[in-house]
């Protein structure tokens, strides 16, 4: 089609409050972009930006008006879908704190990532006093349960949570003493059957730049996709910290696992800085934040980008990392850091490669 033409006023007026963009068939600015926020920012190139969220801050009216006002197309449950949450007593699942999440998620035409089926961590104590010969069975009656009760109302599942230690060895966690590496498969296989219309995602921290932790990562999933389990996907867990560096070589890690054949998704995004916070931090901060978007927009394997958490205010990184934080787009009183939410939306705004919504 053919484009208006433009007079010097108006070209000048668009360069000055930021760059033209070809979207659509149309010539968008950048501000115009900007107001349909991060989400709408993000489906321009086919992905979705969402936010994890915890039940407590539900009854935050301020908090939920943001999370569901438009800025998220998707949602994780940063720990209502836990082990030690729904399956608590062997054989008694509550699905009170899930529901709420999907409820609310749904209400707002948010997709739903389940976090988390098998973990070492936040597992129910009886499941670590199972002998042995008993953790199978346990695994599959959980996984069965789980995921029929949300089936068709999740997009993705993160079926298996953090199975390697930080030099590429197996967490020798209590399903690996029990069956060994297989129960990576035996648990991919068992959540396919339960729900073949969800995203299967292996998922993990550490693993987004070249190294012995994502190289396992590597070698599982090209065994596993060899050998005909159902795997859609890995998570990239991407918890950074300035003081750390930023991962080596993440958009050709992040493409080779997508050569694979599989999503990648940027599953629980935060920046943590030490304190005080400076200007010098921030700045640092802008440039891993728009770093991360840049490497998922340029493999159209990468889906999407979830924030874990979406304020300073409900981060878990002060409790985690005494004497860090700052690490979210919006402040601890809910307001938006400016520059960095700004740089942001620039990120999005011209994705390299384009791909359909997931």
């Amino acid at each position: 089609m053919l484009f208006p033409r433009l007079s010097q006023r108006q070209v000048s007026a668009l360069v000055a409050v930021g760059s033209i963009a070809l979207a659509t068939g149309l010539l968008v600015s950048e501000p115009a972009r900007a107001a349909g926020g991060l989400a709408a920012a993000a489906r321009i190139g086919g992905r979705y930006f969402g936010s994890a969220t915890d039940n407590p801050e539900l009854s935050d009216p301020g908090y939920v008006a943001a999370l569901t006002g438009g800025e998220f197309s998707a949602t994780t449950p940063a720990n209502a879908m836990k082990w030690q949450t729904i399956e608590p007593t062997e054989n008694r699942f509550d699905y009170t704190d899930g529901d709420a999440v999907v409820s609310l998620a749904k209400a707002h035409g948010m997709q739903v990532r389940g976090h988390t089926l098998v973990w070492h961590n936040q597992l129910a104590a009886w499941v670590q006093d199972l002998p042995g010969s008993r953790v199978r069975a346990a695994m599959e009656n959980h996984i069965t349960n789980v995921v029929s009760h949300y089936k068709g109302r999740l997009y993705a599942w993160d079926v298996v949570n953090q199975p390697f230690n930080e030099d590429g060895s197996w967490q020798t966690n209590t399903f690996y003493a029990a069956m060994g590496q297989d129960y990576v498969a035996d648990a991919l296989r068992t959540a396919r059957a339960a729900d073949p219309g969800a995203k299967l995602y292996l998922n993990d921290y550490n693993i987004e730049g070249v190294g012995a932790k994502a190289d396992a990562m590597y070698a599982l999933v090209k065994s596993l996709r060899a050998a005909g389990v159902p795997i859609d996907g890995v998570g990239f867990e991407t918890h950074l910290a300035l003081q750390y560096g930023f991962p080596h070589r993440m958009r050709q890690n992040l493409q080779r696992f997508a050569d694979l054949g599989i999503d990648v998704a940027i599953t629980e995004l935060d920046v943590r800085m030490p304190a005080p916070e400076t200007a010098a931090k921030d700045a640092g901060q802008i440039t891993y934040y728009t770093d991360v978007v840049k490497a998922c927009l340029a493999v159209t394997g990468c889906v999407g980008i979830t924030l874990w958490d979406y304020t300073d205010q409900y981060s878990w990184v002060p409790a985690a990392f005494p004497g860090e934080g700052s690490a979210l787009p919006w402040d601890d009183k809910l307001t938006k850091k400016t520059a960095l939410y700004s740089a942001i939306i620039s990120a999005l705004a011209v994705p390299v490669t384009r791909r359909a919504m997931p």
